[in-house]
């Protein structure tokens, strides 16, 4: 089995492959001052939980932006697993043509979700992935990365709004129907629902005109479900597997 672990900004995902299927998954709160040993610990109750050995993964992958964590999942790894990981863009490389100004500026993730969803979908294609930020990444008809757009996330927006204004309250995140709030809490709903649904359409359009031709658009991350549901023609499919999934592909390409 593999293990395959991508550390985000706001959590850190673990999911356990066994060939190409996903045994089990789970996520862990980024911290940056957690310690191998807790690390170990919600790892050890995970594999409990999903009946799996610790003996039985023979390798694990990570793919990071979070740098300040990696000693402690590194640390985990070995103590509690018995394996040295694999690290995207450290000791394995991600098997895409990066055609970035600076390539090793982009994150890892965002490289490897190119990996994932090329092999599934094709190219040309518009990756949006919905995280601590808002990441859209272009890749040609030949699955080359040609670049992308970073914008603020949408609970990096609430935010800033609530901090900022003395009278405004915290709103839960949902669907609306109308852009015409009834009361407060449904005018902050709207305003943000199809700000942030206006915001993802326009970078789409915009980078679809450049390149001249049609892309598809793949949605990934915690909050995509909730933009395709404010806008169904928006995506042509949302993968939540999306990074996870780019890992393994990576080990299995390096394994070959």
């Amino acid at each position: 089995m593999l293990l395959a672990i991508d550390i985000g900004n706001t959590n850190i995902e673990f999911g356990v492959y066994d060939g190409e299927q996903v045994k089990a998954r789970f996520r862990l709160g980024t911290n940056r001052d957690i310690t191998s040993d807790e690390i170990g610990l919600f790892l050890t109750q995970f594999f409990s939980i999903n009946e799996i050995e610790h003996g039985q993964i023979e390798d694990v992958i990570i793919s990071t932006v979070v740098p300040q964590v990696m000693y402690s999942v590194q640390n985990a790894m070995k103590k509690y697993v018995g394996r040295v990981p694999l690290v995207v863009g450290e000791n394995i490389a991600c098997p895409i043509e990066n055609l970035y100004e600076h390539p090793r500026e982009v994150g890892a993730d965002r490289l490897v979700n190119g990996v994932s969803a090329f092999a599934r979908y094709g190219g040309p294609l518009i990756i949006v992935d919905f995280g601590t930020a808002t990441t859209f990444d272009l890749l040609s008809e030949t699955g080359a990365y040609l670049g992308g757009a970073i914008y603020p996330g949408i609970k990096i927006s609430m935010g800033a709004l609530f901090e900022k204004t003395a009278k405004l309250p915290r709103v839960e995140l949902v669907r609306v129907d109308s852009a015409i709030g009834r009361n407060t809490v449904g005018s902050v709903q709207a305003g943000v629902m199809f700000g942030y649904v206006g915001a993802v359409s326009g970078i789409v359009a915009q980078m679809r005109r450049e390149i001249g031709q049609p892309a598809r658009v793949i949605g990934t991350g915690g909050l995509a479900q909730l933009i395709g549901q404010q806008q169904p023609d928006l995506f042509y499919c949302i993968d939540r597997t999306l990074t996870l999934d780019g890992l393994r592909m990576i080990y299995e390409k390096r394994k070959q």
